[in-house]
């Protein structure tokens, strides 16, 4: 009884401890058994959260499988939305983000029987047996951006905004940097960061601060690899009349006229591929798989010269076929 006491009191506890998240569902949806706890910036972002809710949508419309969402309301209320879902009695709870990588793998080990998977799961943990950990190449992606940014910029100097100063982003920046490099030696990459907690993620402000001093350099091309803080980049390029690079999703909508290409990170295939075919392990996503790739399409075709296209799917050929090896860091 006592046993009882303390679960019920715990659970409720929880709860209380919840009230800041804010848990999304639509009416009359199938049961939930999956549940997916959104990253700092919630939906919205237009890039790597809303790319987590299309594919749980997928997964709803296609193999009707019931999704519950929580968006924290800061980061503090991570474990405690992976904790609700658990107890919940979900199949599979998914973490969007590599902030989840700690508290997803200790729950993992504590609930065997539950699934669990982490989108873009940090690199150097292995994770248990009943844990998918979804990681992918973006340095492969970024290193096409960084030639299409070199070849169709018209300026020697290439800008950079990344969101919080981790390794994830560091690969982002790295193949930007070797994509330049590749086509253009002797342009010069300016790289600056938001800052150093998951905050920077969700700063617009400082996002368009950053921007506007590297157009203001003499850069005429930003790519923002900043989540939420990106939404600021857009905005500078708006005011300046420059161009910018999108990042996880096609975000020519952000700045119609102004965003030169997107690096698409298929955050949406992952989510709904590992809710369809759950495997514990690691998962990568690169080019070779369709994980990876970049956007050229009517919106942005005026803005990329045949020649550069051309020479930009060679590139990416020679990336599959091992020819290239782009760096991570």
């Amino acid at each position: 009884m006592r046993r009882l006491t303390l679960t019920v009191g715990l659970l409720a506890a929880l709860h209380v401890a919840l009230l800041g998240i804010r848990p999304r569902g639509a009416p009359g949806a199938p049961k939930a058994t999956v549940g997916i706890v959104l990253d700092i910036g919630g939906r919205g972002d237009k890039s790597f959260n809303d790319g987590a809710f299309a594919g749980g949508e997928r997964a709803t419309r296609t193999l009707g499988v019931g999704v519950r969402y929580i968006e924290p309301g800061d980061g503090s209320d991570r474990e405690a939305g992976l904790r609700l879902l658990t107890a919940e009695g979900m199949k599979l709870v998914i973490g969007v983000g590599f902030i989840f990588t700690d508290d997803l793998t200790e729950l993992a080990r504590q609930f065997p029987r539950t699934n669990f998977a982490g989108i873009d799961y940090a690199a150097g943990v292995t994770p248990p047996p009943n844990l998918a950990a979804i990681r992918f190449r973006e340095e492969e992606g970024s290193y096409l951006v960084g030639a299409i940014a070199a070849l169709s910029g018209g300026s020697k100097k290439i800008g950079f905004v990344g969101g919080m100063d981790i390794p994830l982003i560091h690969k982002f920046e790295a193949g930007y940097r070797a994509g330049v490099a590749k086509v253009c030696p002797d342009c010069v990459v300016i790289a600056q960061y938001a800052g150093a907690t998951p905050e920077a993620f969700r700063d617009a402000p400082r996002g368009k601060d950053l921007a506007l001093s590297q157009y203001h350099s003499g850069v005429n091309v930003v790519f923002q690899a900043a989540g939420a803080t990106g939404l600021g980049v857009f905005e500078a390029a708006r005011e300046t009349n420059k161009l910018v690079i999108g990042t996880d999703a096609d975000q020519y909508g952000e700045a119609p006229g102004h965003v030169l290409t997107s690096m698409v990170k298929h955050v949406d295939v992952a989510t709904f591929e590992t809710i369809r075919h759950f495997s514990g392990g690691v998962h990568e996503f690169g080019l070779a798989d369709g994980g990876i790739g970049y956007v050229y399409d009517e919106n942005n075709r005026a803005l990329i010269p045949d020649e550069v296209h051309a020479k930009v799917d060679s590139l990416a050929a020679d990336i599959i076929a091992g020819r290239i090896h782009v760096p991570s860091r």
